[in-house]
Formats: C-alpha cells, sequence, structure tokens
C-alpha cells in the first residue's frame, strides 16, 4: 500500500499525539517519542521544537525511516525533509489551529525558525 488513505489521515489528524520510532544504524527501533502531528492537504509533518539538535530528529537522519502510531494508525514510514519554504507557512498555520488551545508557550516554538528548520514530511512505505 502507497499513500495515505483519507481514513489513515483523519485518524491521526484528529490524534492529539504521535509515537515516532526511527530506525537505529543497525536497524532496530529506538523507543517511542510523543510529538505533535498535522496534516496539510493529504500530507502529515512533523517538527522538532528544539530544531535538528532534538535528539528524535538526529535519530530520523541515520536511517531515515521509522514506524509511527497515532489515532490507531501504525505505519512504516520514510522521513523526508520538507524544502518548500512555501509550505513552511501552511504548516505553521496547522500547528496553530490544531494545538493552539495549549498557549503560546508550546506553540511558538513549533513555528519558530528552529522547527522549521526541522520539519518532515512523513511518507507512507
Amino acid at each position: 500500500m502507497t499513500g495515505w488513505s483519507s481514513q489513515e489521515l483523519s485518524r491521526v489528524e484528529n490524534a492529539d499525539e504521535l509515537e515516532i520510532v526511527p530506525l537505529r544504524a543497525d536497524g532496530t527501533h529506538r523507543s517511542p517519542t510523543p510529538i505533535w502531528v498535522v496534516r496539510v492537504g493529504d500530507d502529515l509533518y512533523v517538527r522538532a521544537h528544539r530544531g535538528r539538535t532534538g535528539v528524535w530528529f538526529r535519530a530520523t537522519q541515520q536511517q531515515h525511516e521509522g514506524r509511527i502510531s497515532a489515532g490507531g494508525v501504525h505505519r512504516d514510514v520514510a522521513f523526508a525533509d520538507e524544502p518548500d519554504p512555501a509550505l513552511g507557512d501552511r504548516i505553521d498555520a496547522a500547528y496553530r489551529s490544531k494545538y493552539g488551545r495549549y498557549g503560546a508557550r508550546y506553540v511558538d516554538p513549533m513555528v519558530a525558525d528552529a522547527a522549521r528548520a526541522a520539519t518532515l514530511k512523513l511518507v507512507p512505505q
């Protein structure tokens, strides 16, 4: 199966958190880390609030593969850098809309330059 089904997209979009499990260099899975996830169109995105130096983000850069779980959806994924700066504004808006109830203290780091530079697209495998 390739691509996200509409049901998967909805379930992940409606989940408050996603568990990300990057692969280690030896192919074993790391421990799950709960993070925020947003949907933009038919794609899912995650960001590291500490930027590219964050532990889970650095782990995604070893194999660029892993697993995610959210809203009852469990999928193997590839972690792809999102190079389109224009899409950054749409991702920012998605974070503000979905997580705004937590306040600026938590949302502002997710839309700051460091987090924007650590944006990954989740590509289902």
